[in-house]
């Protein structure tokens, strides 16, 4: 076991080329402040820092994957691995400065992510 939450937010991070810091301190904010969580109506008013919710943060190249030609997917378009680690790092660090309690991954390596989503919500966003 590298990294485990109690409630809060599974993050997969795919990084672009052309993605920098910027980037993954406005993704780190955005995380932090987006309510997605219910309010005592069962209405998404509640994000991680009012819940007091964890990060769970892990690279995830795969998610840049260009399927726009043919049946298999190009990874062209994500970071190499010396960009890419230095900015999923910089999105867990930003999230611990806002006072989010974040567990990783380990980069690059073949993990099992086991998630129990509690309702149908899964968002993709753009920094």
């Amino acid at each position: 076991m590298v990294g485990e939450i109690g409630p809060g937010l599974c993050v997969l991070v795919g990084v672009a080329e052309g993605d920098g810091e910027a980037a993954a301190t406005r993704l780190a904010g955005k995380l932090a402040r987006l309510r997605v969580f219910p309010d005592d109506e069962g209405r998404f008013d509640r994000s991680l820092l009012d819940t007091g919710g964890s990060a769970l943060v892990v690279s995830q190249f795969t998610l840049i994957a260009d399927t726009a030609k043919g049946n298999r997917p190009s990874f062209s378009g994500a970071a190499p691995p010396a960009e890419a680690e230095p900015l999923v790092e910089r999105v867990a660090s930003e999230l611990r400065a806002l006072g989010v309690p974040v567990e990783t991954g380990v980069f690059g390596a073949m993990m099992l992510v086991e998630l129990a989503n509690d309702g149908p919500v899964t968002i993709v966003l753009d920094a």
